[in-house]
C-alpha cells in the first residue's frame, strides 16, 4: 500500500501560499508510518513550529494498473474518504527556497489521518462532494470537488503513467482555501456533506 497526494489542485489554495498554477498534477508521497486511523490522536513532534492541516477527499484504489485511460479510470477505484495531509509548514518553506523536496515535511509519523471509505456508488454525485473542516468547532475548510483543476479521473490517468498503482492505495486529491495551524488541544473534525468521518485531537 502507498499513499500519493496531489497539491495545487484548488486555485483559491494555490492564491492563498501565493504558488504557481500547475499544468499538470503535482504529485508528492507520504510512507505508510503517516497513516492515522481510526480517529487516534495526533503528538505534535518537537522539530517544527508551524504545521497546518489540510482537508482533502481520499479515493481508494480498488485494482492494479498502469497506463490508464482517463476514460476508464473511473474503474480503479471503488471508494472516497476524507483525510489531513498535516504540513510542517517552517520545513516546506525551507526546502521550497532551496529547492529542495518536501518529503520530511509532508510524511512524518502521524501526517496522514485518514477516515474510513464509503462506496462511491453510496456519495450521489463525486463530481459535486461537499467536504469541510472544522476546527475546535468552528468551520476553517469548505470544498467541492467541482471545484478541482485535475479531476479524479485526470489524477488516476496522469499518476499510471509513471507509478503502478495497485489495490488498496490511497490518493489524497487537493486541498481547498482555508489551511492554517493547529496547536496542542485543538481539534479537528472533517466531514464529507454533513456527515462527520473524521476526528484528530492535536496533542
Amino acid at each position: 500500500m502507498k499513499i500519493l497526494a496531489i497539491g495545487r489542485n484548488y486555485a483559491a489554495h494555490i492564491e492563498e501560499l501565493n504558488n504557481e498554477r500547475p499544468e499538470e498534477p503535482v504529485i508528492f508521497t507520504k510512507p505508510e508510518t503517516a497513516l492515522l486511523q481510526k480517529n487516534a490522536p495526533f503528538y505534535y513532534p518537537d522539530f517544527t513550529k508551524n504545521i497546518h492541516y489540510e482537508v482533502e477527499i481520499l479515493l481508494r484504489i480498488c485494482k492494479h494498473g498502469k497506463y490508464i485511460d482517463k476514460r476508464f479510470a473511473g474503474n480503479y477505484f471503488d471508494a472516497v474518504g476524507i483525510g489531513i495531509d498535516f504540513t510542517a509548514r517552517d520545513l516546506q518553506d525551507k526546502a521550497k527556497s532551496g529547492g529542495l523536496p518536501w518529503d520530511l515535511a509532508k510524511g512524518f509519523n502521524g501526517s496522514a489521518p485518514i477516515s474510513g471509505f464509503i462506496d462511491k456508488n453510496n456519495l450521489g454525485d463525486i463530481k459535486n462532494l461537499n467536504f469541510s473542516l472544522k476546527l475546535d468547532g468552528e468551520l476553517k475548510q469548505h470544498g467541492n470537488t467541482s471545484l478541482m483543476l485535475f479531476s479524479f479521473e485526470e489524477i488516476i490517468a496522469y499518476i499510471s503513467k509513471f507509478i503502478m498503482l495497485k489495490k488498496g492505495d490511497i490518493i489524497f486529491t487537493g486541498t481547498p482555501h482555508g489551511v492554517g495551524p493547529v496547536a496542542i488541544g485543538n481539534k479537528l473534525e472533517a466531514f464529507i456533506e454533513d456527515e462527520k468521518l473524521l476526528e484528530v485531537e492535536i496533542k
